[in-house]
């Protein structure tokens, strides 16, 4: 059963980084929230329901030069029941300029996911970022 909620985390970062909305919208609850804190700016959010994470989503995309990829690893399912899970992770998001790739950041995210009609859905992401962006 833990591998079900990793998979789900797993494609929301392939998702995110191609921004396949389709594939966020199946991914995410309709009442997801999101929270980031960056040092030294606070926190940012949270950015509540699906819509409004979306948005954020494309305006970062927008917003963002060269290639930006989320790699999450010791990606660890810590609470899990028939209807809910508790996902933690590391995050390490780079940057392909076709120059140069660069670290943007690290960090770590807390997802708490949500078992709706058979899927694991993100209901919750928290992310607290080592460094600002």
């Amino acid at each position: 059963m833990t591998a079900e909620p990793q998979q789900a985390v797993a494609h929301y970062a392939h998702a995110l980084d191609e921004l396949n909305v389709p594939e966020l919208e199946a991914v995410l609850t309709e009442d997801t929230t999101w929270t980031f804190t960056m040092p030294g700016q606070g926190v940012l959010g949270p950015f509540a329901g699906r819509t409004a994470v979306l948005e954020f989503i494309r305006d970062g995309h927008t917003a963002q030069a060269g290639r930006v990829r989320h790699h999450l690893g010791n990606v660890v399912v810590t609470a899990t029941d028939a209807a809910t899970a508790e996902v933690r992770a590391y995050l390490l998001q780079t940057r392909n300029t076709g120059e140069s790739i660069q670290t943007i950041s690290t960090g770590v995210y807390t997802f708490s996911l949500r078992r709706s009609d058979g899927e694991w859905r993100i209901a919750e992401l928290i992310l607290t970022l080592d460094n600002a962006l």
